[in-house]
This record gives structure tokens, sequence and C-alpha cells, in this order.
């Protein structure tokens, strides 16, 4: 785990103007997720949930990416890349993209935490759909940190991580151990779960705030589990 004087330095250097993000990246430790997350930690963020709904809904439905457009796990769900683009695009610059100038209190999101950004993104998961159970690998995902900012949500859409399940609601925000074996399934038939999902590097601040996080709030769902089980083995067998 870098100490304080090696995080700092990296956020001030991803922080520059002009600096390549990736550079920073490639400078930045492996990460100790477990020690420092578990599975799933609740962070002390507010969050105007109506603002951010609001904003979200604002955005014209061409500008989604279709559920098609998307490869491997993530096929079942929409996206809108904020910063950077799809790993599946290839080596391409981790920057903001044009549609953020249209979402300033999602920008004021991500930069709130005082921590370097990388890819960011909308996620939207349509009802009854399924993220298999997966985890992210890589340089990467080894260096980085993933934070959820619950956009639209209800009390079916389930994140499971490392066996156990969490209910996250809009106005929280959440940080995921994307190292362990984790899932995603909304079992509501119609209604989508929408997600502001965005990658940092570590940063004194962002190390204080999960110091200060609510843990252990996972719990055994065994529906939710034999659900993924079940049709995670099944999309396996296609594959």
């Amino acid at each position: 785990m870098p100490g304080a004087e090696t995080s700092l330095a990296l956020y001030r250097a991803a922080a520059l103007p002009h600096t390549d993000p990736m550079t920073a990246l490639d400078d930045a430790p492996v990460l100790d997720k477990t020690g420092l997350i578990g599975g799933c930690l609740r962070l002390p963020v507010t969050v105007d949930a109506g603002r951010l709904r609001r904003e979200v809904e604002g955005l014209a439905d061409e500008i989604w990416d279709s559920p098609g457009d998307r490869v491997g796990v993530h096929r079942a769900a929409g996206a809108v890349f904020l910063r950077g683009y799809a790993p599946a695009e290839g080596d391409k610059p981790i920057q903001d993209r044009p549609v953020l100038d249209a979402l300033p209190y999602c920008r004021d999101l991500i930069e709130r935490l005082e921590a370097p950004p990388l890819r960011c993104l909308l996620a939207r998961l349509p009802g009854g759909a399924l993220i298999p159970t997966h985890s992210d690998l890589g340089p990467y995902f080894a260096r980085t940190l993933r934070i959820h900012f619950p956009v639209i949500s209800h009390a079916r859409a389930w994140m499971m991580c490392d066996g156990l399940t969490y209910l996250m609601a809009p106005g929280e925000a959440w940080v995921l151990n994307n190292a362990l074996p984790h899932a995603v399934w909304n079992a509501h038939p119609s209604q989508a779960r929408t997600h502001l999902i965005c990658d940092y590097l570590l940063s004194p601040a962002l190390q204080d705030l999960f110091s200060r996080g609510e843990r252990n709030l996972g719990r055994r769902v065994e529906h939710v589990e034999q659900e993924i089980t079940a049709r995670t083995a099944r999309r396996a067998v296609r594959a």
C-alpha cells in the first residue's frame, strides 16, 4: 500500500493540466483492495439523488450504446462513456468526452472525491438483465478503485460481491472491490437500474474516505445467489 507522500505525489501529477492520466497509472502501485475495501464499502458522501437522476434522464436515447454494442460480461448493459472509452475499443486516451459538458452534476461528483479519475461511464441495466459473475483483472484494474453512484435503482437491483449481496440506493456512493468475483442482477421485470461508475487512482483524500466508510453491509440472500450462479453457468456453457 502506498504511503501518504507517494499517494499525494501521484494525485498531483495526475491532476496537472495536459497530463495523460495513463502516465500516472503506469507509476501507481498495485492495490490491496481487500484490505482497503473488503467487498463493498458505503462511503460518507452526500449525493443529491434527485438532481443526478434528472440530469441523466435528460440525455437523449441515441447517446446510449445499446446492449448489443457491448462485449463480454457487460453485454447486457447499455452505456455512455463520460471519460475514456470501453477497453474493447483499444488503447485510447482517458480524457473527458463531450457528453460530460451536458452533465455538470456528474462532473461535480467525479471531481469531488479529490482523486485522479480515469474511465467514467453511465451504465444502464434493463429489467430482468444480469451481468454474470466475473473479476476485473489486468494492470489497469489492479491499480484503480471503482466507485458507484446509483442514479436510478430499486429494492430488487442486487449487487453480489464475494458471495455477499448488497443493495445500493440513489443518494449513496459505494466502492466495489472488482478484483473479487462480482455480479449484478436486476430482478425487476421492467425497471432499469442505472449507475454512474468511475475508476480512480488512490489519493490521501480517498484513502481517508474509505477509512470512514460503512463496512459489513453485505448479507447472504439465497435466491439471489442461486439465480446469479445458475445464469452465470448457463452463459459459460453457451460460450
